[in-house]
């Protein structure tokens, strides 16, 4: 007689792997989610870093450079070059910009000449001091100059040839600035003190470029008796705001000056070229 089967048990728990696929599927989708939303936060701040590159003067390449992805030209993983759709490769280089001319610190410059040029400071024919522009090396008229005159005394030479010595072997840029005390001249030479002044510092320019310094390096300017050291009520005070600085310029100095191209052509060299054709 045949044996009678019997009934398959019934397994009333069947439905915890489907809750088990269910559950493993919901963490995997809010895995990806929050993968997603960390990526877009990461985009979003490249492309708010670039706008505020844009706003503030950066190239228009640059701030496509750096939305691509890594630095300007460089080699390697992580570099201006990605692959976009279909395989092509991106590649965007930003414009040359012009490099800032490097600038020295000017404490030991300051000591050095303070040392070399302790004859004439104790006579009290310059002043050295450090100031917010930079270096400044004060002559007093009465040391470099006759009185109403631009041509330097043959007896300051030397000591104008110790600072040339000190400013070539700094590479900062350098400014002559022409002062005078407030009593009016006018000569057949100088109509006022403002032509006086500014001829005075073309006269130590002219003096630091006999002495090998560069003269892309020097600019020069005269404020009459617009800039006073002291009182011109008395003669004691218009001696001291009669002279000539030769002034140094550290990192804010430079910030005053005009931005000169690296590879500027001598505006010179055209001129004496044109002058040679007529």
């Amino acid at each position: 007689m045949p044996r009678k089967k019997e009934k398959a048990h019934v397994n009333h728990e069947r439905w915890l792997v489907s809750y088990a696929d269910f559950i493993t599927l919901l963490f995997a989708f809010f895995v990806v989610m929050f993968a997603t939303s960390q990526t877009d936060k990461a985009k979003a701040q490249v492309v708010a870093d670039s706008v505020k590159k844009a706003l503030e003067g950066e190239s228009f390449k640059s701030v496509v450079a750096s939305l691509l992805g890594g630095a300007i030209d460089a080699k390697g993983p992580g570099n201006a070059q990605r692959h976009g759709p279909g395989g092509a490769n991106l590649a965007v280089k930003s414009a040359p910009t012009p490099t800032t001319p490097e600038i020295a610190e000017l404490l030991p410059s300051l000591q050095v000449l303070s040392k070399q040029l302790e004859a004439e400071i104790k006579s009290g024919k310059l002043q050295i001091s450090m100031g917010a522009r930079g270096l400044t090396i004060s002559f007093t008229q009465a040391a470099l100059f006759p009185s109403g005159e631009n041509e330097i005394s043959k007896d300051t030479y030397s000591s104008i040839e110790k600072i040339a010595t000190a400013i070539r072997h700094i590479p900062n840029p350098v400014r002559m600035e022409g002062h005078t005390d407030d009593v009016p001249i006018h000569t057949s030479r100088f109509r006022s003190n403002w032509e006086l002044s500014a001829a005075r510092s073309i006269a130590l320019l002219e003096m630091l470029t006999r002495f090998d310094v560069d003269r892309d390096r020097l600019s020069i300017a005269g404020y009459a008796d617009t800039a006073p050291v002291d009182n011109n009520d008395t003669e004691q005070g218009r001696q001291k705001n009669r002279r000539v600085d030769i002034i140094i310029l550290n990192q804010t100095g430079v910030k005053g000056e005009p931005e000169r191209p690296p590879a500027a052509a001598h505006p010179e060299s055209k001129t004496e070229g044109a002058e040679n054709k007529k």
